[in-house]
């Protein structure tokens, strides 16, 4: 299922080589559409669509290859029209430039990534999906439809 909204890539000067779709063996299941943007740690990360920070996690400093790292990536949440959620992970430290329930734009600088969380064997870069949450409060993400 697609997304209804178009989303911008949350990452400038984005080229085909650094889109990673499947390669991730997180990528599966529920987060079967998450895409990986490779690129070196501080990069700047915008808001693909409008709207409102739903959730931040911006403390963790730890991160590696193993599945144990998951819970300690640093994220943000954006709730979108049509209950669409995206999801921006592996944040830098403090790396969060937004605070929950703060109205943000397409293209606004949001934060910085980071090399936080499960990396899997990817290295630094930007985990960003969009789903909705269903039953139970479990999020699936969609297709989505890029704006670029």
């Amino acid at each position: 299922m697609q997304t209804k909204n178009t989303y911008i890539y949350p990452v400038a000067d984005v080229n085909e080589s650094v889109i990673q779709y499947h390669k991730s063996p997180a990528h599966v299941g529920a987060l079967e559409y998450a895409v990986d943007f490779i690129v070196p740690e501080g990069t700047p990360v915008v808001a693909a669509a409008e709207g409102v920070i739903a959730d931040i996690q911006l403390d963790s400093d730890r991160g590696g290859s193993a599945k144990e790292f998951e819970p300690l990536g640093n994220f943000i949440e954006i709730e979108h029209d049509h209950g669409e959620y995206s999801e921006y992970e592996h944040l830098r430290k403090d790396g969060v430039a937004v605070r929950v329930g703060q109205r943000v734009v397409r293209g606004q600088v949001i934060g910085y990534s980071g090399a936080t969380g499960w990396l899997a064997h990817l290295g630094s870069h930007l985990h960003f999906m969009v789903g909705t949450y269903g039953t139970a409060d479990e999020y699936k993400t969609l297709e989505i439809q890029w704006a670029n």
